[in-house]
């Protein structure tokens, strides 16, 4: 029996070796991981070849899957140039699945999805909030397409491009700051730092800060949303630092205060993160409008907070 190659297989095939396994692999591509599987043995049969070791925990690439990695995702690119050439006007079409931190959830990332749908009608978008740790996991597993983290990865399998930076400024409850106090003699006082967890890339920042500035370690109070650390910051449990723009109406409107003093916070960059060897032209497009979108300065209203 003549057994065809497709393009359906190819796809099963990338997304089966690129993503950490095929119960991910078959997310990607809208299947069952039963139908996933069906797809990847149609294949080795069309090719003659085994293209997965199965006998460990993880299938794992064969040399002939690993020869067939590049040829496949050829293959996949020239597919996705010509459905686009004849669709030009309606742009990209498929699925994105991206991540993005709370900080860009509350400010540009509205605008962004904004435009993307009228650029790309075809397109849906499925973006993901969390810590810039998890994000980077979910794109190193094939989870996200990509994320948009703050800094580097530590990880080989990732790459970055700095699209944006974001700015930070100390507050504190008015009660505490006093004519002539500093930040730091708040924090000296005992004052717990309330902060987003470890995970989040703000943490470096914060570290190296604190190491500059010759403060030992305080006690801290984590929380994984900005809403709550200003809230907390606002009823005087402690101080921390807010988005320079959240920072400035708070305080104009008198329900927080900004330390004196010239101990000034580093810019964040910010950095649209991919995976090494992904080259679809999707990737392109979306790091192209986000960097046209990123603005970490937009206006954000915190219910209750920011009225």
């Amino acid at each position: 029996m003549l057994c065809v190659m497709t393009l359906k297989q190819l796809e099963a095939f990338y997304w089966a070796a690129t993503c950490a396994n095929f119960a991910i692999a078959a997310q990607r591509v809208h299947v069952s991981i039963s139908s996933l599987s069906k797809r990847i043995t149609e294949l080795e049969q069309s090719l003659d070849v085994v293209l997965f070791d199965r006998s460990g925990y993880r299938a794992e690439l064969t040399d002939a899957g690993q020869q067939l990695m590049p040829r496949a995702l050829g293959l996949l690119d020239s597919a996705a140039a010509i459905r686009n050439s004849f669709n030009a006007d309606l742009g990209l079409v498929g699925r994105c699945r991206f991540g993005v931190g709370e900080l860009s959830a509350l400010t540009w990332l509205p605008n962004f999805i904004a435009q993307a749908r009228v650029q790309h009608p075809g397109l849906v978008l499925e973006p993901y909030v969390d810590v810039g740790a998890v994000l980077e996991e979910r794109v190193d597993n094939g989870e996200l397409d990509f994320a948009i983290i703050a800094g580097r990865s530590s990880r080989q399998a990732l790459l970055a491009d700095p699209i944006a930076q974001a700015r930070f400024a100390w507050v504190a409850a008015r009660s505490l700051c006093r004519s002539g106090v500093l930040i730091t003699d708040l924090m000296r006082q005992g004052l717990p730092l309330i902060a987003l967890p470890a995970s989040a890339g703000t943490t470096r920042l914060l570290d190296d800060w604190l190491l500059s500035n010759h403060i030992a370690a305080t006690e801290r109070i984590s929380c994984n949303n900005w809403g709550a650390i200003a809230g907390m910051i606002v009823a005087g449990v402690g101080v921390g630092m807010l988005p320079q723009g959240w920072a400035a109406t708070l305080t104009r409107q008198k329900a927080l205060a900004m330390p004196e003093g010239k101990l000034q916070l580093a810019p964040l960059t910010y950095a649209f993160h991919w995976r090494r060897g992904d080259s679809r032209p999707l990737l392109d497009k979306m790091r192209t409008l986000v960097a046209g979108s990123a603005d970490f300065s937009a206006e954000v209203r915190l219910p209750g907070l920011l009225a």
